[in-house]
């Protein structure tokens, strides 16, 4: 059996080897790396070169000009894939040049010993490569041993050893030359198995190494998405805490000046009771403040202090009235603090405070779809008025709503958040209507 080329155990190396080659230059073919395209050279070439003792005897001539150029050819593949494999432009700086400069040294020789077999026959060629054979072989080892000892990684160590699989096999076929084909053929075997069989266990190994290599590749590739998706976590939570400290110096600007007003006015107790309520919600927004997220509970709590402190403020008061639908959990909403704060205050001082007669704030929460409802109503002038009437900037005016419209966005990544503001004054009402949606997403 090992001493038929075209028995089964050579023919399934040679079409093993042959389907490697295609298998790696298709993946060159979607990637461009030139690690598979150098890899599925030097396949080829060694295809080429170990199908040769299958051809019919018409064609055999051929193999007398390529033989020994194509295992040139193959041993520049194969260095130009060891350059890729093991990054040596950037562990070996120095020794790459070597690498480079032997895969010239190789391409020449594969056409000087075309050259040679034409000017002087077959048997000069063996001749010269038993010149040559032994220089290359010394290279090879030593570069394995700069490899093992200046890259310190697994990769390296498997290289080696699979090349070394294929070197020492190899050799003994070429002993050949010197020992005669007939010692081969005694022991039951052609010369030409030792190199099959290195050749194909030394194409497992890189095949496996490859293989390890794609999987790192990916590893790193999700660790790296994983990294960025903490980053943009980060960047976003930056985001909002700097909106949020913008906003809550406006809250608390627009608070001093109530207790300001009843100063002036000399109501004492009334400023004390404002000064009482202002302290815990001093004390509650910076508890708060600690996290760019909160319960939607907590921000209703927040809210109702702080409409309690406006109610003081407004001259006759007003109504605040809450409707939270019976299947809403406000313990498993997250918002980001005071959100709701700003649309409250622009329908206190820009709605309600316009109108004489009884002043009416509704906030409504409920369910749709998989989506959170916040609708603040009130029976104002209506924004339209509101603007015509107001002589704010429109940047002061609406600073508090333009930042929470900026933090929900960014806290739900622009996923469903809708904000939506409308004048919803008729011939017999006025009013504004603000609906906020944005997604149910639980603690």
């Amino acid at each position: 059996m090992l001493l038929d080329f075209h028995s089964e155990i050579f023919s399934w190396i040679r079409g093993g080897l042959f389907v490697l080659f295609v298998y790696h230059l298709l993946i060159y073919f979607q990637n461009k790396s030139k690690l598979y395209l150098y890899y599925s050279l030097y396949l080829l070439a060694l295809s080429i070169y170990l199908i040769k003792h299958v051809v019919s005897e018409d064609y055999s001539s051929i193999f007398l000009y390529t033989n020994f150029s194509v295992q040139f050819l193959a041993y520049a593949a194969y260095i130009a894939f060891a350059r890729d494999l093991l990054d040596s432009r950037t562990h070996l700086v120095k020794w790459d040049r070597y690498f480079e400069f032997a895969i010239k040294i190789l391409l020449m020789l594969a056409v000087i010993f075309v050259i040679i077999q034409l000017l002087f026959g077959y048997d000069f060629q063996k001749m010269a490569f038993t010149i040559v054979a032994p220089l290359l072989s010394i290279f090879t080892l030593v570069s394995y041993y700069i490899v093992l000892t200046k890259i310190k990684e697994s990769t390296a160590l498997y290289f080696v050893i699979g090349s070394l699989i294929y070197v020492f096999l190899a050799n003994i076929s070429f002993l050949e030359m010197f020992i005669g084909k007939e010692a081969f053929l005694n022991l039951g075997v052609q010369p030409m198995f030792f190199v099959y069989l290195g050749a194909i266990l030394q194409c497992i190994i890189f095949s496996v190494i490859i293989g390890f290599i794609i999987k790192r590749i990916e590893q790193k590739s999700k660790n790296a998405e994983v990294r960025l998706a903490v980053k943009l976590k980060e960047m976003e939570e930056l985001k909002m805490t700097a909106l949020q400290s913008q906003m809550n110096p406006h809250f608390l600007f627009n608070s001093l000046n109530s207790i300001n007003s009843f100063i002036i006015k000399n109501d004492v107790e009334k400023a004390s009771d404002y000064l009482t309520k202002f302290s815990k919600l001093i004390r509650v927004i910076l508890n708060s403040s600690a996290s760019p997220v909160s319960k939607l509970s907590e921000e209703l709590d927040i809210l109702a202090l702080y409409v309690k402190m406006e109610q003081m403020r407004v001259s006759g008061g007003f109504d605040y009235v809450v409707n939270i639908d019976k299947n809403v959990n406000l313990d498993k909403i997250k918002v980001p603090p005071l959100f709701l704060q700003p649309f409250i205050e622009n329908s206190i001082w820009h709605g309600i405070m316009k109108i004489d007669g009884d002043k009416l704030i509704t906030l409504g929460i409920k369910l749709n779809q998989g989506n959170v409802s916040c609708i603040v109503t009130d029976n104002g002038v209506g924004i339209n008025k509101a603007k015509e009437k107001s002589h704010m900037s429109q940047k002061r005016k609406f600073f508090g709503i333009e930042a929470t419209e900026n933090r929900i966005r960014m806290l739900y990544q622009n996923k469903n958040v809708e904000i939506e503001t409308k004048d919803i004054s008729t011939d017999s009402k006025t009013g504004t209507q603000v609906t906020i949606i944005f997604p149910y997403v639980s603690i």
